[in-house]
């Protein structure tokens, strides 16, 4: 018995030994650990990387810049928060769209961002895309926040792209946010361009509402500024091209005993597609009509409202509507327009509080992002092609004007 015992103590001493020598959790293929100074490059190489489900959530995993106060820093497309929601008229909870799109939009990253329908990568490809991070908004008083916006989006629209054309401006995709904040963006781009900009605005409902449309005994200026009377403002301070823009997925309840909305809709020169005549004319037959009215010249402003979308599949939104587009039916139409000159996007009323435990909302949203930056970053590199060719015919120019001026000169 005494032997017994032994053998298996002896036995047991060589299987820790063996156990201390090597781990299962061992790598033989991977270099010991070194504990020496290592490069940038190799510190980047092994720890510059993300998985969807880990990093710091900012809009598909882009890095983060304070663009407000990084005024140094140049970039072609920056992704701008919008936490405002103090202009609504149903259900509040807007101001925390921002954080649940880039939540959602966490599957977006740059090893798997290539767009098939469009043969690029837009998070790989030549623009400079930043996440500037949030407009710190006052919940407390809407005539300044008016103000903070407008001087947030003329300021990052006056930014320095990496444009070889200094005249080429940074865009903007801004997270909403209620709707309301298309006002100061209109206004920024107004003074940006110089120019009346057009507007391509998905929704339920019209937003071009009288104020006087939101009946009260309790009236005052500041009061006729919300999310249903922006363009109405807008409008009427001139900033929108009229008989130019079009909205798109209509499906809302008028005013009133009679079609007096319509008609100060069509006085601010609005074409009108209802989420109905999807059933008519088909995704197509909406492109083409968007296309045939605004265009691929003029400066368009890209207003995607994602109660346009059925509340089935996105009720996280502030004032639903049954009735609505589906998700890929939007996603179809907005990859028909991108031959569109947008200078400037939203995507607004995204309300977390009111979305399922699955995000369905957000993550519309986070598609919706994704094709419409798919779309600047294509248009944008057929105008940089543009751009080259232009500044490489100048400088031929020059060159053939200086060989000339040389033989004159000889010639006297």
């Amino acid at each position: 018995m005494a032997l017994a015992q032994l053998q298996m103590l002896l036995g047991l001493l060589a299987m820790l030994s063996l156990a201390a020598a090597s781990s299962f959790y061992d790598n033989p293929e991977q270099d010991p650990i070194s504990l020496g100074s290592q490069s940038q490059e190799e510190l980047e190489r092994k720890w510059d990387f993300e998985w969807g489900f880990s990093g710091i959530s900012t809009f598909a995993h882009l890095r983060h810049v304070k663009c407000l106060t990084n005024s140094d820093v140049p970039f072609d497309i920056g992704i701008i928060g919008a936490p405002f929601d103090t202009a609504v008229s149903y259900r509040p909870g807007a101001r925390f769209g921002p954080r649940a799109i880039r939540a959602a939009s966490a599957r977006q990253t740059s090893f798997r961002g290539f767009n098939p329908r469009a043969g690029l990568n837009p998070y790989t490809s030549w623009a400079r895309i930043l996440d500037c991070g949030d407009i710190p908004i006052t919940p407390f008083d809407n005539a300044l926040a008016i103000q903070q916006l407008s001087e947030a989006f003329l300021t990052l629209g006056s930014r320095a792209s990496t444009s070889p054309s200094r005249e080429r401006k940074p865009r903007l995709l801004t997270l909403g946010g209620d709707h309301s904040i298309a006002l100061p963006a209109l206004r920024a781009l107004h003074k940006l361009y110089n120019q009346p900009i057009a507007v391509l605005h998905f929704d339920a409902h019209l937003d071009t509402w009288h104020p006087s449309k939101y009946p009260s005994a309790w009236s005052s200026p500041q009061s006729d500024f919300n999310h249903g009377s922006m363009f109405w403002i807008a409008s009427n301070e001139g900033l929108i091209l009229n008989g130019s823009s079009v909205h798109g997925g209509l499906r809302t309840r008028l005013s009133g005993d009679d079609w007096a909305d319509h008609e100060d809709d069509d006085r601010q020169g609005f074409l009108r597609i209802s989420a109905d005549d999807i059933d008519d004319i088909g995704p197509k037959g909406i492109i083409d009509a968007i296309l045939a009215r605004i265009g691929t010249d003029v400066p368009v402003y890209l207003s995607v409202d994602i109660d346009v979308i059925d509340p089935g599949l996105a009720p996280g939104t502030g004032t639903p509507e049954p009735g609505g587009w589906t998700t890929r039916e939007l996603i179809k139409i907005l990859r028909g327009v991108e031959g569109l000159n947008v200078v400037g996007a939203d995507i607004v009323e995204v309300a977390p509080a009111y979305d399922g435990v699955g995000e369905v909302t957000a993550l519309a949203a986070a598609q919706v992002g994704f094709e419409i930056l798919t779309s600047l970053v294509r248009r944008g590199a057929a105008e940089r092609e543009g751009e080259k060719e232009k500044e490489k015919e100048k400088e031929d120019g020059e060159g053939v004007e200086g060989v000339v001026r040389k033989g004159t000169r000889d010639e006297l």
